[in-house]
């Protein structure tokens, strides 16, 4: 057989960094925490960026997260158009959050919450890696901090029966 009829869903590069990431992440109570923590860190993440303040008179709250979620949003799409587009739907949701805990309860309490946010669900993370007994994947590439909420989101399009 040639080697295109060897070919397989690991061809592409997304692929084989979900193949990677899953390698560690088989145990069932890492990856429940990783559905839950993952999400929680990227809005934290976006959240912190939302709250550095931006010179000029023209700029406003949220352009340093929107510039992040740009630049993650070009990587996502090249990756996968449907994930792409999945992780678009992410980020509007996030940023309608966080515009509107901004604008609610004003940038102190936006950036206290997020810093909460992301202490607790690092720690949650690390506990699921200790469950898992392997270290994240991102201690041996920094590219599996973009890798895991598009993992996260791969994992509830094969529960709804959708290709990535």
């Amino acid at each position: 057989m040639s080697s295109l009829a060897h070919a397989t869903e690991h061809d592409r590069p997304i692929d084989r960094w979900f193949a990677s990431y899953s390698g560690d992440h088989r145990n069932g109570t890492n990856q429940l925490i990783h559905v839950f923590a993952v999400p929680a860190i990227l809005w934290s993440v976006i959240a912190l960026l939302w709250c550095i303040p931006v010179p000029g008179t023209w700029f406003k709250p949220g352009m340093w997260a929107a510039m992040a979620m740009f630049a993650a949003m070009l990587f996502y799409y090249r990756a996968s158009r449907k994930l792409g587009l999945g992780m678009l739907v992410q980020f509007a949701v996030f940023t309608l959050l966080t515009n509107w805990i901004a604008a609610s309860f004003g940038l102190n309490a936006l950036l206290w919450l997020a810093i909460g946010v992301f202490v607790v669900a690092w720690i949650a993370q690390f506990i699921g890696h200790k469950i898992e007994g392997k270290k994240p994947s991102f201690l041996t590439d920094l590219t599996y901090l973009l890798i895991g909420p598009a993992w996260v989101l791969s994992k509830l399009y094969r529960k709804l029966g959708w290709s990535y």
